[in-house]
C-alpha cells in the first residue's frame, strides 16, 4: 500500500464517517478514527500519520515492541486492543497510552501497579499521565472468550475506579463478524445502553464507546460510537501475522 493509497483510503473513510454522523445528527469531530496497524510495518504507521491519523492500535505487546522504535517520534496515541495476558501487563502499561480491552480486576491491578512511579537506582521516570482503559464487554458469549459478562460489568467498573493510576474511559466490544452490518447493529445499541446505565450507576460520565470496524463502522457511528477501529479499509489487505 503506497502512501497515496493510504491517504486516499483515509479520505474515503472520513467521508463515510461524516455521512454516518450526519444521519445520526452528530458531528464528525465527535468520532475518533483508530488505525488498526497490527501486522502492518512501521512504515505504514508513519504514512498514515502523515495522512492525518493520530490514533493507532496494536493487538500484541511483543509486536508493538518490535515496531515502536521506528515511530516513537510521532506524537500519536497508542492503543492496545488485543487480549492482554497478565504476564505482559507491566510491559503494556509502559508501552501504550490506552488499554482498550480490559476485562479482569486482577489485570487492572497489575496495570495500575506498573503505571505507578517506580523508584529505582536507574531513576526510571514513567509517564505521569494515567493509563486510559476501556472495559471490553462480551455481548455474544458463544463467539469469543474475551470480555467481561454484562452481569459482572458494574463490579469491575467500580474496582477500576478505585485504582489511582487508571482512567476509566468507557466501554469496548467486538461483536460477531456478520457480513450484513444491520445484523451487527443490535450489539452496538446494546453496548451504548450498557454504557448509559453504568454511567448513571457510577455517577460519572463514560465518554468512550469503542465499536465498529472496517465493514460495519457506519452502523456503529449511527448507534453512538465515539471511536471506530479501522484496519483493512485504511491500510489494505492484511499481511499474514508473524508468530
Amino acid at each position: 500500500m503506497s502512501s497515496q493509497g493510504i491517504a486516499e483510503n483515509l479520505r474515503k473513510i472520513r467521508e463515510r464517517m461524516a455521512r454516518a454522523a450526519g444521519r445520526a445528527g452528530r458531528r464528525p469531530e465527535e468520532i475518533t478514527l483508530v488505525g488498526v496497524s497490527k501486522t502492518f510495518p512501521a512504515e505504514c504507521i508513519r504514512e498514515a500519520f502523515e495522512a492525518g491519523v493520530r490514533h493507532f492500535a496494536e493487538n500484541r505487546v511483543q509486536e508493538w515492541e518490535g515496531k515502536r522504535g521506528a515511530v516513537q517520534d510521532l506524537p500519536a496515541t497508542w492503543h492496545l486492543i488485543g487480549h492482554l495476558q497478565s504476564n505482559k501487563a507491566a510491559r503494556a502499561a509502559r508501552l501504550f497510552d490506552c488499554v482498550d480491552s480490559l476485562d479482569d480486576a486482577g489485570l487492572a491491578q497489575r496495570l495500575d501497579r506498573a503505571r505507578a512511579p517506580i523508584l529505582s537506582g536507574r531513576a526510571e521516570v514513567p509517564s505521569a499521565k494515567k493509563l486510559r482503559v476501556l472495559l471490553e464487554v462480551r455481548l455474544a458469549p458463544e463467539e469469543t472468550k474475551s470480555g467481561i459478562a454484562e452481569a459482572e460489568l458494574p463490579a469491575l467498573a467500580e474496582k477500576v475506579l478505585a485504582l489511582p493510576q487508571l482512567d476509566l474511559g468507557g466501554l469496548m466490544c467486538i461483536p460477531p463478524f456478520l457480513e450484513d452490518p444491520e445484523r451487527v447493529r443490535p450489539y452496538f445499541r446494546r453496548l451504548r445502553e450498557l454504557r448509559d446505565v453504568l454511567a448513571q450507576r457510577l455517577g460519572r460520565p463514560l465518554a468512550v464507546l469503542s465499536m465498529g470496524m472496517s465493514h460495519d463502522f457506519e452502523a456503529a457511528i449511527e448507534e453512538g460510537a465515539t471511536e471506530v477501529r479501522i484496519g483493512t479499509a485504511l491500510f489494505g489487505g492484511r499481511p499474514a501475522a508473524r508468530e
